[in-house]
């Protein structure tokens, strides 16, 4: 397979990030237990994370392909190296900030390579909606694998013993850098050959474009719903099914599957359905299971659940919801670059990744909010609001697609 040893080190680098970037929702539990914060201030961590990739994909998105996307993956590693030996002997809330703030560093560099080196790699639409959604999917694979290994280094007699998971995502990052080290990326990147300062002007101008505009209002929408619920999921486990800890967290692995499975299927259905179709009807499904679900927990009397299969059966429903939202980031993603020149792929994945951060950043502090002063049931409720508006931002950005292909054919 062409360019294939390329293709597994994006694999193995987004797998990687998977693991640490959505193990927020875990740390937050655990910062919750352990460092006695109120949800409201520990949902600072999300803003951390997702402001710092905003901040720094700012800058960035236009002179990587100067740096090379290669060093600057190798850097990203070096940094959440670093990052995680810190956290395993910080054992502070103040380090987790720190820890989560290095994370959103790491990742603006990661992603912003990563999404445009799929644009090098592929050649169609097609092809890059599949490769999109597969490498999206992988990611969800890695958010799965976090919830059975952070719950792994639990021990109810010792509150520091989940740090010990530090080191071993310290050893699985070595590993990630060697193999990304010894890779030749032989793919020409193109670059604008303009200077510094008219690539940041070149990056607003792309902002004012109409597509774009709808396009980072969809992105915005869609990533408020997904991590408000991926990061207070193991919360709404603890405190509304009344779960146990261990439980609490390994449950949310079901969320983070469906969404891998939906990736990978979307994947496939969309070398076949149009992608503006498959996301309609994956978002009006989403709306029925949060508007049939989540009221037959309101009113519930909550017991402790120490076993699997003690567990309410809307434990079981609620996160399949992850296999309609999750094919609406990568294919929205795609629709838009795969229409775009490839040389404005690296602006166009920064604004991706700065509405995107801002979008969960939003989600996690409002889902924060309402769990504190309404309960984690009613919060979840927030979510048809965002989903309705991103079903009518669809229609919207797929006539404007269509516009700016006729235009520029």
């Amino acid at each position: 397979m062409k360019n294939i040893k390329i293709k597994i080190a994006l694999y193995i680098n987004y797998f990687v990030f998977a693991i640490l970037l959505n193990s927020v929702g875990i740390v937050i539990k655990q910062s919750i237990d352990n460092f006695h914060v109120s949800e409201t201030e520990v949902s600072i961590l999300e803003a951390l994370k997702d402001l710092s990739i905003a901040f720094v994909s700012f800058f960035v998105a236009s002179l990587l392909p100067r740096i090379g996307y290669k060093k600057s993956m190798l850097f990203a590693l070096s940094l959440v190296f670093i990052g995680c030996i810190y956290m395993y002997y910080g054992n502070s809330f103040f380090s987790t900030k720190v820890f989560f703030t290095i994370i959103g560093v790491a990742f603006a560099f990661i992603k912003v390579s990563v999404y445009s080196m799929i644009g090098l790699l592929t050649n169609t639409k097609e092809e890059h909606s599949s490769f999109m959604s597969s490498i999206e999917g992988f990611f969800m694979v890695g958010i799965t694998l976090a919830f059975f290994l952070f719950p792994a280094f639990f021990d109810d007699n010792n509150s520091n013993a989940w740090l010990r998971i530090y080191p071993v995502l310290a050893i699985l990052i070595g590993i990630s850098f060697l193999f990304l080290l010894f890779t030749k990326i032989d793919a020409k990147v193109e670059t604008t050959n303009n200077s510094v300062k008219k690539d940041f002007i070149e990056m607003g101008k792309l902002m004012l474009l109409p597509l774009v505009i709808v396009f980072v209002v969809s992105a915005f929408l869609f990533v408020m719903v997904e991590q408000g619920i991926m990061t207070w999921l193991p919360t709404f486990n603890k405190n509304v099914l009344a779960l146990n800890d261990t439980l609490s967290v390994q449950m949310a692995s079901i969320l983070s599957i469906s969404l891998a499975i939906g990736r990978l299927v979307a994947g496939v259905l969309v070398k076949k359905i149009n992608w503006f179709k498959l996301l309609t009807v994956c978002l009006i499904i989403s709306m029925l299971i949060v508007a049939f679900v989540l009221p037959k927990i309101i009113g519930r009397e909550a017991i402790q659940v120490n076993s699997i299969s003690e567990i309410p059966w809307i434990g079981f429903v609620f996160p399949i919801i992850g296999l309609f939202i999750s094919p609406v980031y990568p294919l929205l993603n795609s629709a838009v670059l795969s229409v775009l020149p490839k040389k404005m792929h690296s602006s166009m994945a920064g604004l991706i990744i700065i509405f995107s951060a801002l979008g969960g950043t939003l989600g996690s502090r409002i889902i924060g909010y309402l769990f504190e002063h309404i309960g984690g049931a009613k919060a979840f409720y927030f979510m048809l609001l965002p989903i309705a508006i991103l079903i009518l931002s669809l229609f919207v950005l797929n006539k404007k697609i269509k516009q700016y292909e006729i235009s520029n054919s």
